[in-house]
């Protein structure tokens, strides 16, 4: 690599220094100081930082954290309705499982959803503390002081009133205080008076108020998700629950909830009744209720209903849904008895046929299991097969197919208590023996004798308890947001200017002359008509009960002005 190297200019020597200007040379060029070890790391830091914090890059990470919410809409969510969850997964055996990896089916709380959360919730922060800072030093300081040149403003106006200038300045600045301006009036020396005055502080107020409640909802539903918690259960018609962790058939907790931080109450579902329209749409479910507030107080009644829960003891009971238990009595070939032994069976479309099982590991001599399906109202289809004509319970019947053996259930791995282990038929160790189709009333006897008779059903209701320490909290967020958001979007951005001189002389006499300029900082298409609208006001309010008349010669006013 070859450089020049330029010596000097007016350097002084002797003949041995006299040589050229410039001169080639093989040697690199000089380099400036190399910036030091902690420079290096802090630089990328504070452009990473400030790209973080930009306007942008909130706007990009609010519409990913939109983005991400949409699977939490679409499929069913565990903390919501574990049931559904179930359902989806046996429904769709490929799609389901990679669906559960991605942390679909629990979006509010998988890693990626809180990655997003709070990256955003940095953004806003980092966004907002300086701007607050430079609305608090806007809101505590003065409007501007006026141009030198009104005619360049995109609204101006000229008149010329009888007043001298203090009088016709306080009845400018009255006009603008009565309109919430913030008015100062200042003296620009040789008799002129400025009165100056702008609003509209309350737009960016209103804008600060919605990022600081949108940042207050972040706040409260972290919170939430740390010391609140989700708990569902099915419970049949006379049964009941406490709220204690063993007891739920779902529980999700968040991070920091601990064992005392559940709400001590109980509940026992005494009735369910649902009402249907005649085409079998639902119309309402009503769960009837009666709870205690920890072992020692009196018991008081309630009625469920959808979207109308429970509060007690700083969480909320719901009623997510409903289904259908059949009631058997089985007796086996010892004489031992099950009497009143029912089962949750699952809905499996929009005419609640269920599905599910019955088990009975204490039975002899072997083991014994129901397993089939429940139709509320009993009909046949196309193939002969029985389905259910209707949600409501006018003719109940039950499929059953019979199973004896070992139901598996001490070989230690996990089973729903709504199917059998299929691995168990398929190992033999539980066999078939035998299926049957039967009313209420009816009975159904194997060929060692056990007796097996359905004696109707029971109504099950799938209940949820959630507490939500936060939930005022995120309520007063939302409301604040919406009156960030309406400030920001009706108040305007105005700045207007009165320029009053002494008396200027004309041919017909001496008058003071008022001059009137606008800037519109937002919606500047409707400005204009604002303009002439207060331009009018100011005409009355300065001259009283004599209307201002337009000066006669405009421009000789303009540059007189402009020499001032």
């Amino acid at each position: 690599m070859t450089t020049v190297r330029q010596e000097p200019a007016g350097r002084m020597g002797g003949p041995e220094d006299a040589r050229p200007a410039a001169q080639l040379s093989t040697q690199p060029a000089p380099q400036g100081p190399r910036p030091d070890r902690r420079r290096r790391v802090v630089t990328p830091l504070i452009r990473t930082w400030r790209q973080l914090t930009s306007m942008r890059t909130a706007l990009v990470l609010l519409f990913l954290l939109a983005l991400a919410a949409v699977p939490g809409s679409l499929l069913p969510q565990r903390s919501l309705n574990e049931t559904k969850v179930l359902t989806y997964l046996a429904a769709h055996r490929t799609l389901g499982p990679i669906l559960d990896r991605l942390s679909l089916f629990d979006v509010f709380a998988s890693p990626w959803f809180a990655a997003i959360y709070l990256l955003l919730f940095i953004s806003l922060v980092g966004c907002l503390v300086p701007r607050i800072r430079l609305h608090g030093k806007a809101l505590r300081g003065q409007p501007p002081a006026a141009p030198r040149h009104f005619d360049r403003l995109p609204e101006s106006a000229l008149l010329d009133v009888d007043t001298g200038p203090p009088t016709a300045a306080a009845a400018a600045a009255r006009v603008l205080r009565a309109k919430r301006w913030r008015v100062v009036t200042r003296d620009e020396g040789s008799g002129t008076t400025t009165v100056c005055a702008e609003k509209g502080y309350l737009r960016e107020t209103g804008n600060l108020v919605f990022h600081i409640a949108l940042t207050g909802l972040l706040v409260a539903v972290a919170v939430g998700q740390l010391w609140g918690y989700q708990g569902s259960v099915v419970v049949e018609e006379g049964s009941g629950f406490c709220d204690t962790v063993q007891q739920f058939d779902s529980f999700h907790p968040g991070r920091l909830v601990g064992s005392r931080s559940l709400a001590p109450f109980c509940v026992t579902l005494n009735k369910f009744t649902a009402t249907y329209e005649p085409d079998g749409t639902a119309r309402q479910f009503r769960g009837a209720i009666s709870y205690s507030r920890g072992l020692s107080d009196q018991e008081q009644t309630d009625v469920l209903e959808v979207n109308h829960p429970l509060r007690i003891e700083g969480a909320r009971l719901y009623l997510l849904g409903h289904g259908f238990s059949p009631v058997f009595t089985v007796r086996d070939p010892s004489g031992q008895v099950f009497g009143n032994i029912s089962a949750p069976f699952l809905p499996q479309d929009g005419a609640f046929t269920s599905e599910g099982a019955l088990k009975l590991p204490d039975a002899k001599p072997q083991q014994l299991a129901l397993d089939g399906f429940f139709v509320p109202t009993a009909a046949l289809n196309a193939d002969g097969l029985l389905t259910s004509a209707s949600p409501k319970p006018l003719n109940p019947e039950v499929g059953i197919v019979v199973y004896r053996g070992n139901l598996g259930l001490d070989t230690g791995r996990p089973q729903s208590v709504y199917a059998i282990d299929r691995g168990q038929l398929q190992n033999g160790a539980l066999k078939q023996a035998g299926t049957a189709d039967l009313r209420p009333g009816q009975t159904y006897r194997l060929a060692d004798g056990t007796a097996i008779t359905f004696d109707g059903y029971k109504q099950w209701a799938n209940l949820q308890v959630s507490r939500d320490p936060a939930q005022q909290y995120v309520l007063l967020a939302a409301v604040l947001i919406v009156v960030g958001l309406l400030l920001s979007l009706r108040v305007r951005r105005r700045r207007l200017w009165v320029r009053i001189t002494p008396p200027v002389l004309h041919d017909d006499g001496g008058r003071t002359v008022m001059a009137v300029g606008g800037l519109a900082r937002t919606d500047a298409g409707v400005f204009t008509a604002e303009f002439e609208a207060l331009t009018d006001r100011l005409r009355a309010s300065v001259v009283g009960a004599a209307a201002a008349r337009p000066v006669d010669n405009a421009d000789e006013l303009v540059r007189q002005l402009g020499e001032d």
